[in-house]
């Protein structure tokens, strides 16, 4: 149960991390291109640790329901 809400814990942390840089690539796409792509990259990597924490969450899950 504890490791579930840490996992819960730590997806809603870089959900709000990844939202925050997909809207400053966003911004930055008309003035420095070069920041836009720099936050773009970032955001991609964090949403492929969100991606990788959804799997363990449900790996989780069905360990616990067994």
């Amino acid at each position: 149960m504890e490791s579930t809400k840490h996992i819960k814990a730590n997806q809603n942390l870089l959900l709000k991390r990844y939202k925050m840089l997909i809207e400053q690539a966003y911004n930055f796409r008309q003035t420095d291109s070069a920041l836009s792509d720099i936050s773009e990259f970032k955001a991609i990597k964090l949403l492929h640790k969100l991606n990788k924490l959804k799997y363990l969450n449900r790996d989780v899950n069905m360990i616990q329901q067994h």
